[in-house]
């Protein structure tokens, strides 16, 4: 099978902690992945060279969606094609990168990173996209297949519920994979958005982020005592 095979209909559970955080680690995000594996995820995104290496040593079999970050605003996830070309080389299975119409720090399009990238390595392109127009964008510029990831996060509040209406909207309208991805809390939600035309679902903080979710409860709690 291929790799888009092996997570159709099915879990990706995202593996990713952020400098400084205890998990900082790629032993704890093998660690992570192998549980997420247990659980019956059938494939595992992650960030970072480090870990994408220790985990593709570690889970030689299973289907690997990698990226880096560099930023923390505006074209940050594999912004550039050097970015890509090492996130491919770390042997994971698709390359996904900030899929939107902004512009990308190294002055390349999108179709120009795509295009590239396929020049050098056998891989896969996911498209991480916050719009139906960014994911028109991104099948024109050759992307495999297309995230929800960015909803939300291209400026203004971040929503609290997952954009599920866009998973539908692109599942509807675009020839390739959709994978619904970004604050999907929920099995129910999850589930939802398979229903709605999802290929694949990500799930990465209400899995994989502990110290998050801990300050969820915490702030909770918190908040009921200052109202009793």
């Amino acid at each position: 099978m291929t790799v888009l095979d092996e997570i159709r209909g099915r879990l990706v559970v995202s593996c990713q902690a952020d400098p400084g955080e205890p998990l900082d680690d790629p032993a704890h995000m093998v660690a992570l992945a192998r549980s997420a594996r247990y659980g019956g995820a059938a494939g595992i995104r992650a960030q970072g060279l480090r870990d994408l290496r220790a985990l593709r040593t570690a889970l030689p079999d299973t289907p690997l969606i990698g990226l880096v970050k560099d930023g923390a605003s505006g074209v940050y996830i594999t912004p550039t094609l050097a970015h890509a070309c090492a996130v491919a080389e770390t042997g994971a299975d698709v390359v996904a990168l900030d899929g939107t119409t902004r512009p990308r720090p190294d002055g390349r399009t999108l179709a120009d990173t795509v295009a590239a990238l396929r020049e050098r390595h056998d891989v896969l392109v996911m498209a991480d996209v916050a719009s139906v127009a960014d994911a028109d964008a991104a099948v024109a510029a050759g992307a495999d297949l297309v995230g929800t990831t960015l909803s939300g996060y291209t400026g203004g509040a971040v929503p609290h519920d997952p954009d599920l209406d866009l998973v539908a909207a692109l599942a509807a309208r675009l020839d390739v994979p959709v994978v619904a991805e970004g604050r999907i809390n929920t099995p129910e939600e999850a589930a939802e958005a398979l229903r709605r035309g999802a290929h694949a679902v990500v799930v990465g903080t209400a899995i994989t982020r502990p110290a998050v979710v801990t300050a969820r409860f915490a702030a909770a709690l918190l908040t009921s005592r200052e109202m009793s």
